[in-house]
């Protein structure tokens, strides 16, 4: 399928541009970059938002409504471990609550290469321990991990971690969904989808170099909770959301794991966006495309807080 045009015609102003590249910035340049692409987004409005800390982690709590008890997602943002923050996904975060009437509690993890792997890991394992840790207090029925891109990573290796009994054996069935949206999944960067798609969509094969050099330097690749699909098994596993894009280096790794993980028996929702690229999903004021896979986000959780 084609790009689609409102793509082609913002892809083609950004080659056009002297902006420099992301692998020529900074983490620090970058950010400010990646911050300043988010500032404009709509910004659905719900019942109550707050801000708070579990321990030093910065989160920021999401109730789209005054119900007494809802489902809560837990969700890691995108940026390859390296940009992002509260406010980038602010955004996203609000429409997700909205669309699957559940809390969404945004986890402002530390980021690399200040911190790198596994310090982003751990934290999100922590927010995500106290949310089951205190569900009954926070009026909190089920629990769901979520989250874009490396984002999205978090969420997978969280899910690994806590069926692998890491934190004990009463954490092994306590989440119940796993969100993943165009996720990064395995270090190699050698698919299909990498070469045909490595460079004029957004994200690059350079970028998520960069990326991985930042999160991992020069540790092990092939470690299971960081590519997933190095772990040898994957039953007992969350039923899982896992949406890809066309023009994305990302596609075949998403996809593949949701093929591993339809084979170990897990419950597994897979849609491909064709002609969009790279977390379209953030882009609901331009796409007809990513309005409709947040209704599907939204749908898919209800379902999954309803099993």
């Amino acid at each position: 399928m084609p790009l689609n045009p409102i793509l082609k015609n913002i892809l083609d102003d950004m080659a056009a541009s002297d902006a420099p590249s992301l692998t020529n910035m900074s983490p620090t340049e970058g950010r400010a970059m990646y911050r300043a692409m988010q500032e404009g987004a709509t910004k659905e409005h719900v019942a109550e938002v707050t801000d708070s800390k579990i321990e030093d982690v910065p989160i920021r709590i999401y109730r789209p409504s005054s119900l007494a008890t809802l489902p809560c997602l837990v969700y890691f943002h995108g940026g390859g471990w390296v940009i992002g923050d509260l406010e980038t996904h602010d955004s996203l975060c609000r429409s997700i609550a909205i669309a699957s009437d559940c809390i969404v509690i945004a986890v402002d993890y530390r980021l690399s290469p200040e911190y790198p792997y596994p310090a982003p890991l751990e934290d999100c394992i922590q927010v995500s321990k106290w949310v089951v840790d205190n569900a009954l207090a926070l009026n909190i029925s089920q629990v769901a991990v979520g989250g874009d891109s490396a984002g999205g990573n978090l969420a997978a290796s969280v899910c690994l971690k806590f069926r692998d009994g890491v934190l004990g054996d009463i954490y092994k069935n306590s989440i119940v969904h796993q969100l993943l949206i165009n996720p990064v999944i395995d270090a190699a960067m050698d698919t299909t989808s990498y070469t045909d798609n490595a460079n004029g969509y957004i994200l690059t094969r350079d970028s998520m170099a960069w990326f991985w050099n930042h999160y991992l330097g020069n540790q092990d690749k092939k470690d299971p909770y960081v590519s997933l699909l190095q772990a040898n098994n994957l039953e007992g596993l969350p039923s899982a959301t896992v949406l890809t894009a066309e023009f994305d280096p990302l596609r075949d790794e998403g996809e593949a794991y949701a093929m591993r993980l339809k084979a170990a028996g897990i419950e597994v929702c897979q849609k491909r966006y064709n002609g969009l690229v790279h977390n379209f999903v953030t882009m609901g004021d331009l796409l007809e495309d990513a309005r409709e896979a947040i209704i599907l986000i939204g749908s898919e959780l209800r379902k999954a807080f309803r099993e």
